[in-house]
């Protein structure tokens, strides 16, 4: 088994590194791909130091079984051919190909069956904010077919990379420091002490890019005729994204079957103790596996409707680990 990693400098590309170093995936061989500006980096990997190298057109993907791919879109559709070429399955972190019909878009908690069926050998991991939400609404959905979902997100500046994170630092540095930053250049405006009503960019309906991709893939990940509508918001904490979420059922559930088929779904921690104020925070789900959820209650508004809150770690479960769950799939049904 060989595997690569192809934008290994990235914050997703290194939370890669420990994944697979944690999980123990069995690979003998690892192979990192970068930039020109990351080719030369070394990282250690079980013990061993790895030297990146320069993602090129050219073999050097002959003989890797799988590839993840945290490069961006436009570096997965230009280099898609190249690394699929020889038969290596690249499961791609990007919105590159996520809603293409010969593309299977996979979270294993919900359709792992799903990334058997790769015509192009590309299987698409989903949008983060859309994982944590369908981890939690499939043992739902199994209860009562889900008619409709709202939700408000409240993301982390880590969803939008190492550089982001970096910038929310120093803008509260600079802000303690001297009472004002200028460093504003990875958001629309200054995200410290301020949220951002506003992820990724307007479309013509008024709705952002990150607000569709929820509609479009929950559908396409539950095979669902589910619909969304999502205000996304980015919010000054620095890692783990937070959602509120409503949702309407066929028929009317209880708070108590919701919690326990939450609490024996994969992937899920119940922390849901209202009258004691227990529900999880995106600091407790922070460098977690689990998508945490709290605040499960009746909809005053809706009687076949109930609302919960969730919060997830989402450079791990959000993109990292779901990949690596995808191709851990593939291994036990032999499809790598």
């Amino acid at each position: 088994m060989k595997a690569a990693i192809i934008g290994a400098s990235g914050a997703v590309g290194q939370e890669f590194l420990r994944i697979l170093e944690e999980r123990d995936f069995p690979c003998d061989e690892l192979v990192l791909f970068g930039s020109e500006r990351s080719a030369g980096r070394t990282y250690s990997f079980k013990g061993k130091d790895i030297i990146v190298k320069q993602l090129q057109h050219n073999d050097d993907f002959k003989g890797i079984n799988v590839a993840f791919a945290s490069a961006g879109a436009s570096t997965s559709i230009e280099y898609a051919d190249t690394v699929t070429k020889f038969g290596t399955v690249m499961i791609d972190n990007s919105s590159a190909f996520r809603m293409d019909a010969d593309v299977p878009l996979v979270v294993p908690e919900v359709n792992p069956e799903d990334a058997l069926n790769h015509p192009r050998n590309i299987i698409a991991n989903p949008n983060c904010t859309t994982i944590l939400m369908v981890v939690v609404l499939k043992p739902i959905d199994d209860l009562s077919h889900i008619a409709k979902v709202h939700i408000s997100s409240y993301q982390s500046a880590s969803g939008a990379g190492a550089q982001a994170m970096q910038e929310l630092q120093q803008q509260y540095k600079d802000i303690v420091e001297t009472g004002k930053t200028e460093h504003v250049s990875k958001f629309p405006c200054q995200l410290a002490y301020n949220v951002i009503p506003q992820i990724d960019k307007m479309m013509p309906n008024d709705y952002t890019k990150e607000e569709m991709k929820m509609f479009h893939e929950t559908r396409k990940i539950m095979h669902s005729d589910v619909r969304t509508s999502a205000t996304c918001v980015r919010v000054s904490s620095l890692r783990s994204h937070s959602e509120s979420v409503w949702f309407q059922t066929e028929k009317p559930l209880e708070v108590d079957e919701i919690r326990k088929a939450l609490e024996a779904a994969p992937g899920v921690t119940v922390k849901d103790d209202p009258q004691n104020y227990l529900y999880p925070t995106p600091l407790e789900s922070a460098g977690k596996d689990d998508v945490y959820v709290g605040r499960i209650r009746k909809d005053l508004a809706d009687d076949n409707s109930c609302t919960l809150w969730l919060t997830g770690d989402q450079i791990r479960k959000g993109a990292a680990l779901n990949a690596v769950q995808i191709a851990e799939y593939m291994l036990k049904k032999g499809a790598l």
